[in-house]
């Protein structure tokens, strides 16, 4: 007998008094079934039956057991999704935010699930408690926002949007850019996909409005206007759009590594190689100096030896 067979009947009856009886008998019987890499634990089976006490019960003993994925590829906080147990999930998340980011089948996690059902009021909590589980990608590299697409969710696509657009931390900027922006294994990013799809008008009209870039071109050398239905076209255009035969393509890292490195190139290169392999000391040593010289240069030029009137007063005494 497993030490889960031990603890199923326990966790599937959500009896906190029998999970206590068994851990007297077998004190490590958790941290036994914590080694496992995959493994049904009495987390998981508690969060499948809603059984909310015992779920967090044994959240508190063992926190680790949350992370754990199943013979299946799924969490203990999936599967209270899959079963719509929304309290549980809520609780999961307050008692360890970074939940929201573990990753199970294919790559997904909590927030992208909630992406794909459309469960705006989760994605919101999701994302208020793990900002940085927006930057998550499937193994299709998908964006919590190309999933809500791909499932024409277009509450839970606003809802992101409207979160990148609204985020005021460090780096909102790099973040709403490079999410908006995100290309998945087909190079199509959340423009192609919404425009190239016969019922997206409004999620196009949504995203033309954002910071997207309308000229990014998939790995088949088109842009969200050439693979564009009849009426996202119309937006498309509308917006500025152009076709991949009209954008020039940008230079490849390749290409600036090839080409000729030009006097400037080398002016700020070598200045960049001497700060950083300046120590932190003497870089402060040496802004101190150059402030004090700055000084002592400003104050020469407003009192000069013997004074403004210097010249004056001598032209008088001759």
């Amino acid at each position: 007998m497993t030490n889960l067979d031990i603890l199923r009947p326990a966790a599937e009856a959500g009896n906190i008094e029998d999970l206590y009886t068994v851990i007297e008998k077998v004190p490590s019987i958790l941290r036994e079934i914590d080694l496992e890499q995959f493994v049904e634990t009495p987390l998981h089976i508690a969060a499948f039956n809603g059984h909310l006490p015992f779920a967090i019960e044994v959240m508190n003993l063992k926190p680790s057991l949350a992370f754990k994925l199943n013979k299946q590829g799924f969490s203990p906080i999936h599967l209270a999704m899959q079963k719509k147990e929304k309290t549980m999930v809520l609780c999961f998340v307050d008692m360890n935010k970074d939940l929201v980011r573990v990753k199970g089948k294919e790559g997904l996690t909590p927030l992208h699930y909630a992406s794909q059902i459309g469960e705006v009021d989760l994605l919101a909590y999701f994302l208020n408690a793990c900002p940085e589980s927006i930057e998550y990608l499937t193994v299709r590299c998908e964006t919590a926002l190309h999933i809500a697409i791909n499932n024409a969710q277009f509450d839970a696509l606003k809802v992101l949007v409207g979160w990148l657009e609204k985020n005021y931390r460090i780096g909102a900027i790099d973040m709403e850019n490079k999410i908006l922006n995100q290309k998945d294994v087909a190079g199509n990013t959340i423009l192609h996909i919404s425009a190239s799809t016969s019922d997206q008008h409004e999620a196009v009209r949504l995203l033309v409005n954002t910071k997207i870039n309308l000229k990014t071109k998939n790995f088949e050398d088109k842009t969200a206007l050439d693979v564009a239905t009849t009426e996202s076209k119309k937006i498309l255009c509308s917006a500025g759009a152009k076709s991949g035969t009209e954008v020039i393509d940008a230079h490849t890292p390749a290409y600036k590594l090839s080409s000729e490195t030009t006097i400037i190139d080398k002016l700020s290169i070598y200045m960049l190689r001497i700060s950083r392999n300046i120590k932190d000391e003497q870089r402060n040593t040496m802004l101190i100096v150059a402030a004090l010289v700055v000084t002592a240069t400003y104050q020469s030029v407003l009192s000069p030896p013997g004074g403004v009137y210097q010249g004056t007063l001598v032209s008088r005494s001759g």
